[in-house]
C-alpha cells in the first residue's frame, strides 16, 4: 500500500513548526491562540465553525481533523458543521463563477 502524502501524525508536530525560525514560529503562535482564546465578539464556538469551513475552502486536511474534533468539543453538532461547510462551499463556488465575467468580457470584445 502506498504511503500518502498527508500524514495525520504530523498534526500532533504542529507546536514543531518554529524549530527552525523560532522567532517567527513563536509570533505565530502567540497571534494563533490569542484568536482562538475565549469568547469575544465571537464565541469560541462559532470561532472553530468558521475555522472548519475555511479549513475546507483551503483544503488542508490536517485542520479539517482538528477543527472537527474542536467543533464538538465547543458544542457544535453535525448539522451545524456541515452548514458551515456549505456555507464556505457556496461562497467558494461565487468567487469562482465571478470570474466567468472574465471571460464573458473577453468573448464579448473579441465577437464584435
Amino acid at each position: 500500500m502506498a504511503k500518502s502524502y498527508f500524514d495525520p501524525t504530523d498534526l500532533k508536530k504542529f507546536g514543531t513548526i518554529n524549530e527552525w525560525q523560532e522567532e517567527m514560529g513563536t509570533k505565530f503562535f502567540d497571534w494563533y491562540g490569542s484568536i482562538f482564546k475565549g469568547d469575544s465578539a465571537l464565541t469560541e464556538r462559532e470561532k472553530a465553525l468558521i475555522a472548519l469551513a475555511v479549513a475546507h475552502t483551503v483544503a488542508c486536511p490536517y485542520c479539517i481533523d482538528a477543527y472537527s474534533g474542536t467543533c464538538l468539543e465547543k458544542g457544535a453538532d453535525e448539522e451545524q458543521m456541515m452548514e458551515a461547510v456549505h456555507v464556505a462551499a457556496s461562497i467558494k463556488a461565487g468567487a469562482t463563477l465571478i470570474y466567468s465575467r472574465q471571460m464573458m468580457n473577453h468573448v464579448e470584445k473579441v465577437s464584435m
